[in-house]
Parts: structure tokens; sequence; C-alpha cells
């Protein structure tokens, strides 16, 4: 027994036009195999031109622990500057990893570097990110609380990703009043047995290297494998429907806010019963005993 992937299909030299009726009206995933192909970013992003660009730079790094007791779900392992974690990557694996890195607050001449790409679509250019990972990193499955239109080119290195359309959310062991899956379920090699509805879910699958560029749709959900230490890009579009508007307010607002405080009114309970209730609720809608 295994997961049920199918690979995510590969495109160049994709039209304004093919790539909206195609993908984005429908939301669907595509690798865009050219899509910075023009870009200076395509040869000159590595890691020595970040260590030269933006070593001094102050970032936190998040590792691979979830969150326990009474800690924030959203805190940094540590901070340290840029050019000490690019030392960390080049050593060999490890789980730090380092997202959200905003470009247009830190190191605003690397926007010279790209260019938002003309695919029909209104890009939000105030949250041009980096992620970064080292070797043997992983993202656990979730999907982003702005509900954003993403459009991730990798850069450095190379790295596996899954992904599963909202209507799959049933058999993905969600954590109530949260965006991601249960922690403890490894993507990369999953217990089925434990697990089975996972089983039961219809994904897709992509391995990004070096120019490839994924675009992920709103409310999909997502696995990230750093396969070697992986320096990436990615430019939002965020959603414009009053209904989706409506339920990003509410995760901003209401879903974090209150899982953050009953974490620190109940500390670790709170976390078991959240993970009890997504296995309960979850095998439940497969129609697992």
């Amino acid at each position: 027994m295994k997961l049920d992937l199918q690979n995510i299909p590969r495109r160049r030299n994709l039209s304004k036009e093919e790539f909206q009726e195609d993908y984005f009206k429908p939301g669907k995933p595509v690798v865009i195999e050219d899509l910075s192909k023009d870009w200076p970013a395509l040869q000159k992003w590595n890691f020595n031109y970040f260590r030269e660009k933006a070593g001094e730079v102050i970032v936190p790094l998040y590792n691979g622990e979830p969150a326990k007791g009474r800690q924030n779900s959203h805190g940094p392992a540590m901070k340290i500057p840029f050019k000490e974690y690019i030392e960390i990557l080049e050593k060999g694996p490890t789980d730090l990893r380092m997202f959200f890195f905003n470009l247009l607050q830190n190191c605003p001449e690397l926007l010279n570097d790209f260019q938002y790409p003309d695919l029909g679509v209104k890009f939000f250019k105030k949250l041009p990110v980096m992620f970064i990972g080292g070797e043997g990193s992983k993202v656990v499955m979730h999907y982003d609380m702005d509900l954003a239109n993403n459009f991730h080119f990798n850069f450095v290195g190379k790295k596996r990703l899954i992904l599963y359309p909202p209507d799959q959310t049933g058999l993905l062991y969600k954590v109530p009043y949260s965006i991601v899956s249960m922690e403890i379920i490894n993507m990369d090699d999953p217990d089925l047995e434990s697990f089975p509805a996972l089983a039961k879910a219809k994904g897709y699958e992509a391995v990004l290297e070096h120019g490839d560029a994924l675009f992920i749709p709103s409310k999909w959900w997502h696995f990230i494998k750093y396969e070697t230490a992986s320096l990436s890009l990615t430019l939002r579009s965020l959603p414009r429907s009053p209904g989706k508007i409506a339920e990003v307010l509410n995760n901003l607002l209401f879903v974090r806010n209150y899982d953050n405080l009953m974490r620190k009114l109940q500390g670790q309970k709170w976390i078991d019963y959240k993970n009890r209730r997504a296995k309960e609720r979850t095998d439940k809608n497969a129609d697992i005993d």
C-alpha cells in the first residue's frame, strides 16, 4: 500500500492564455520549466551570491521539531547571520529552514534579478519571499493561511513536493484550528497502517531542479522534502473572491490566535486533543474502523 500520486504536468513555452485556461482558472498545478529563463537570478543565485549580498542580515531559522506544550506554534529555533546559516548548509544535512525571507525588506537590490511573469495574474508585489532548507529537511503537509496562489521558483538544489487539492482535505488528517496535517506523519514515507486514509487520497508530486517553477493553486495542500540544500523564490497572488477573503480573515484573526491562546492555557493537553480529533475525524471520513 502506497500513496496514490500522479506526476504534475511539465510545460515549456506556455502562453498566458494557455496558463489561464488550463491551470489558473481550473486551479490545477503545473511545472513551467522555462518561466525564469530570462532572469539574471537563473545564473546568479547561489549560496555564494547570497553570502555576498545578504551575509550580515540576521535571519530566523526553524527546525523540524513540532511545538510542544505552551510553545507558540510559529516561533523560530534561532536567529543568526545569513552567512552563518549558509555555512551550516554547506557542511551537510540539517533540518534548519529559513522561510518567508522578504527580499523587499531585507535585500531590495535583488529585486533586479527577476521579473513578475506575464501570466494574466495580479501579483502581491510587497511579498517576494525566499525559502531555503538544508538537505533532508521537511515541511509538514499544509496549505497557506492566506490562501495565495503560489509561483515557486527553484534556483539551487533539488526538492520533492507532494500536493493535494482542497477536495482531499477530509483524508489528510487535518488538525483542528490549524492549516496543517498531523506533524507526526512523515509524508516522504508515511505509515499507512497507522494513517490508512492517506492511501485513499489522490494527489500529485514533482521534483524541482534548477530553473523549474511550480504553480501551486490556492488552498492546495503541499509537503516539501529538501533532497539537497535548496534555495527558492515564491511570488504570490492573493485571493480576490469575497468568500476566500472572508476565510483568510478568519484564519488570521480567529484561528491562529485562538490556537495560540489554547496552547498557553492548556499546553500539551490541547495539542494532544487536536491530534486525537484529527485521527478520529479522518478515519471516520474514510470509513475506517
